[in-house]
């Protein structure tokens, strides 16, 4: 497997589970992906949520995106660390991308509209195959 196949079953499967730290405390919930791409994986959230504050305490995360099947499916785990990006144009981009977010009042010009993406760091493919096999991992 290459980075290639991750990015590519990110945004099939976009739907990830983000896990964070809040001081001693591991944190998980559910997050959409905006995107995948050879430069790492999107998301986006607002200042109002915990996660922003956990993230810039510490920026280490794991998320990872499942696909069914008949049997137990298929699951990518990737971890890394947070890149905030605060780029006008890119803020402009995922309010096209997700119109939804106008909704909460978050405008690309406004502090509270987070980017943020992992773009290094490492993943690897679950699947019943593989569920007692060495992991292979894929830096990125």
């Amino acid at each position: 497997m290459e980075f290639a196949d991750c990015v590519k079953f990110a945004n099939e499967n976009p739907v990830a589970w983000l896990a964070t730290v809040d001081g001693d405390q591991p944190r998980v919930r559910g997050m959409g992906l905006w995107y995948a791409d050879e430069t790492g994986f999107y998301f986006q959230a607002a200042t109002m949520k915990d996660l922003v504050r956990q993230l810039q305490e510490n920026g280490k995360v794991e998320f990872a995106f499942y696909r069914p099947d008949e049997m137990v499916g298929t699951m990518l785990r990737v971890s890394g660390e947070v890149e905030f990006i605060n780029d006008l144009e890119v803020k402009k981009r995922v309010l096209t991308d997700r119109p939804f977010l106008k909704e909460f009042g978050l405008t690309a010009e406004g502090p509270e509209l987070v980017v943020f993406r992992i773009s290094e760091g490492e993943a690897h493919f679950w699947d019943w195959e593989s569920n007692v096999k060495p992991k292979e991992i894929i830096k990125f």
